[in-house]
């Protein structure tokens, strides 16, 4: 039973690592946009950092939860 609790934990955090990659890379380009207004750049710069954060979060909890889930499937 933990091995599927694992298992949807893994697949949860893996979607939602990469809803913040693609979030951070949609800021990324606001950021680099030369036609929008300064503070929308400094903006979307700042909400990139944070999504990277967020990216990276989720991808290590993923990483823990797909172990765990292997670990109780070989037992």
């Amino acid at each position: 039973m933990q091995a599927a609790k694992d298992a949807v934990n893994y697949v949860s955090e893996s979607i939602q690592g990469t809803g913040a990659e693609a979030s951070k890379e949609a800021n990324k380009q606001v950021a680099k946009d030369d036609d929008a207004k300064v503070s929308t750049r400094a903006s979307a710069a700042k909400d990139a950092l944070f999504d990277k954060k967020d990216e990276k979060e989720h991808d290590a909890k993923a990483e823990v939860n797909k172990g765990e889930s292997w670990r109780f499937q070989s037992q």
